[in-house]
Parts: C-alpha cells; sequence; structure tokens
C-alpha cells in the first residue's frame, strides 16, 4: 500500500471532491462542523504535551480554534477563513442573572438571544426567540440585519490570499446560508412547525427575508474571495435521528425554492464547490439536495437511520460527495476504547474512499467529553488507512 504523499493538500482536496482518486483521503478538522469543543481540545492538548490558549472561534457551540502544531500533527488539509459581523454590532458576552442562576448572554444580529449558565458552561442555547409572537406585518417591518454591510468582509481578501499563496492548503469558508434555521431561530421551533402547517404566507416572508440577507451577503462575499476559496459551506438541518424534521413536501414547497436560487446564485459566482451541512437521516432528502446544485454533503451521519455509508455510497457517491462519517460519534468516538475508534474508521474508510468522492472528518463536532486518545486513534487511522493503493 502506498504510504508516501505525492499531492499537496489543496490538490488531494479538490481531486478528491472532483471524484478523482488522490494520493491519500483528505483530512479535515476546525470548522464550525467539523470543529472540537474547547473540553477535548483542553484534554488534547495535555495528552500531546502541545502548549496553546484556548481560543473560542464558535461562542454559541464553545468550540476552540486548532493550533497549527495540532493541525500538522493530524496531517489536516483545510484551512478556514470567515467573514465577520456588521461593522455597527455590538456583540459581546453580557452576565445576567435569570431563575436563579448566572447566564453567558449573547444577542446576535437578528436579535436572537444565545444563553449558557455559568454553572454548566458547555454550550449556548436560545433563550429569546424575538418573533415569537410575531405577524406577518411585523416581519415586514423587522429590523433585519444587512448582508451586504461592508465590515462583515473588511481583511477577508487578505487574509485567504494569504492562506492560498503561503500555504499548501485547501481554503474553506466558515457556515454561511442558513436560510431556514434562522427562521425557526427567531419564531421558536414549535410555532414554527405550527406556522408551515397553518400559516403558510408568514414562512414564505420569513424565508423570503433570510434568503435576501444570503443573497446580499454573497454577493459581497464573492466579489471579495470567490476566485480564492475552495470550498463553501452553506447548511441548514432537515433531519433527526430518525428521520426527516418535517415531511419532505414542504420542504419541496417552501424551503427546496430558496436553497437552489442560492445555490444557483453561488455556482454563478465561483468554481468553489458547495457544501451543504444537514444533520440526522436525511436519505430522502439526498436527490433535493444534488438537484439544487450542492456538491458535497455532511456531516454523514452514519449512526442515524438509513445512513449505512456502504448504501450512500452506492446510491449517491458518484452525484455527490460526502465530507463527515468517519466515526459513529453517538456511541463509538465518546464511550469506545481507542482499538474500537480504530476499527470503525476503518470500515467506514472503506465504505466512502473508493474512487474519491470522500473527505474525512468525523461527524460534526468533537464533543467535550471524548477521550483524547480516542481523537489520536480517529486521524491516526484516517492517515494510517486512507493512502490509496
Amino acid at each position: 500500500m502506498l504510504t508516501k504523499e505525492t499531492m499537496t493538500s489543496r490538490e488531494r482536496v479538490l481531486k478528491a471532491l472532483n471524484h478523482e482518486t488522490p494520493d491519500r483521503v483528505p483530512i479535515d478538522l476546525g470548522g464550525n462542523q467539523t470543529g472540537i469543543h474547547k473540553n477535548a481540545y483542553r484534554a488534547l492538548l495535555k495528552h500531546l504535551g502541545i502548549a496553546d490558549e484556548i481560543r473560542i472561534m464558535d461562542a454559541v457551540q464553545q468550540l476552540a480554534a486548532p493550533c497549527e502544531q495540532v493541525l500538522q500533527r493530524f496531517h489536516v488539509d483545510t484551512r478556514y477563513i470567515a467573514a465577520g459581523a456588521a461593522a455597527d454590532w455590538k456583540g459581546g458576552i453580557v452576565q445576567a442573572r435569570r431563575d436563579g442562576r448566572n447566564w453567558d448572554d449573547l444577542t446576535d444580529e437578528f436579535g436572537i438571544r444565545w444563553s449558557m449558565p455559568e454553572d454548566a458552561p458547555y454550550y449556548m442555547d436560545i433563550t429569546l426567540h424575538p418573533l415569537a409572537g410575531a405577524r406577518i406585518e411585523d416581519v415586514r417591518s423587522y429590523a433585519w440585519p444587512r448582508g451586504d454591510d461592508p465590515g462583515r468582509f473588511a481583511g477577508l481578501r487578505e487574509r485567504a490570499l494569504a492562506l492560498r499563496k503561503d500555504t499548501p492548503y485547501a481554503v474553506v469558508s466558515g457556515i454561511s446560508g442558513v436560510v431556514y434555521e434562522i427562521c425557526w431561530y427567531l419564531r421558536g421551533l414549535e410555532q414554527w412547525f405550527c406556522d408551515l402547517m397553518d400559516n403558510p404566507d408568514f414562512c414564505e416572508a420569513m424565508l423570503d427575508q433570510t434568503l435576501k440577507f444570503w443573497l446580499d451577503w454573497f454577493r459581497v462575499f464573492l466579489d471579495e474571495v470567490g476566485d480564492v476559496v475552495d470550498v463553501i459551506m452553506i447548511g441548514d438541518d432537515l433531519a433527526g435521528q430518525n428521520g426527516p424534521l418535517f415531511n419532505p413536501a414542504i420542504y419541496r414547497r417552501f424551503v427546496k425554492p430558496r436553497h437552489k436560487r442560492l445555490v444557483q446564485y453561488i455556482r454563478s459566482r465561483t468554481q468553489a464547490r458547495i457544501w451543504y451541512h444537514t444533520c440526522g437521516a436525511c436519505m430522502e432528502f439526498i436527490p433535493e439536495l444534488i438537484d439544487n446544485g450542492v456538491h458535497i454533503l455532511n456531516p454523514v451521519q452514519v449512526s442515524a437511520r438509513n445512513m449505512d455509508p456502504v448504501e450512500l455510497k452506492r446510491r449517491f457517491g458518484d452525484r455527490i460527495a460526502f465530507w463527515g462519517g468517519g466515526v459513529d460519534t453517538q456511541h463509538i468516538l465518546p464511550r469506545g476504547g481507542p482499538q474500537e475508534v480504530a476499527l470503525n474508521v476503518r470500515r467506514n474508510l472503506q465504505a466512502l474512499m473508493p474512487g474519491g468522492g470522500y473527505v474525512f472528518n468525523n461527524v460534526h463536532n468533537i464533543q467535550g467529553e471524548v477521550p483524547p486518545e480516542n481523537i489520536v486513534a480517529l486521524f491516526d487511522t484516517a492517515y494510517e488507512c486512507g493512502f490509496y493503493r
């Protein structure tokens, strides 16, 4: 078996995403959906004997930004860039006292409040849905943020060009294009599901606003770095553990036309591959995503219903690339031992890597309780067993 690299990281990623066979399976770590929780990262640093400051790159998910030494230790082929917030957004964590507990609150640009209790500092959850009681006229008059605010993109091109010119890595964007989920963040999930059934005009008004935000956002983003980035991440969760979160017919009526419009706009402006993120048992949506023009499915939740990697590769492997699916992250990665992790990784590689069309990551972010020994087994096995013959 070949065990010598013959490509740069960027060449390797692009060849895999073109459904061709690279020298080895590309490896990814460090994005908003392929990251590592601060607690797991802290333990990993100690285990590896690496000194690094914990820098939070995603406050809601409490993800740490992996340092270059960790990324190189695990042969990671990707590096991430992200746009920022509007110039006038205040941002920042605010301490609050509610229900007998101290909270860290973050109100985002859409007015959604995310909160984390100080006695359980693991993640932020939504504690204020600002349009929970809104009517359709309130949607139209709401203070929606500007997607094309120039402050978001200050310095973005320079950072992207530095990655492209000075490193061998594939350049991947931060998460964007969240057309559907922002609606229920604003409304509340239960109310939003009721709206989909009983208040379709309201839902379409909401979706049109979020689509407008992202079309405006991408117009400037692609002006700045459309010729530099290799992969663009968009996504909305469409499925849960056992199947779709809502009837696929509702997706086709309300959400798909907006998704397709966004994807086709991005494709008209860049050669970058478009990654779509949805967790869960999303088998029924894969043909829709392919029809929308998506190139990549992430995170490939192999432990969800009907998400067997062999079947996914057989049915869709020539039409969409898979990014993730490296291990059962619900059971084996947090609770198994290193040997069990390695065995599961080998099985999933055997299913997903043939013929290219695969980038390795676990499934979504590495959670806080995952032992560092298992993280090492995860990435070391992916590297050692990921070379093509």
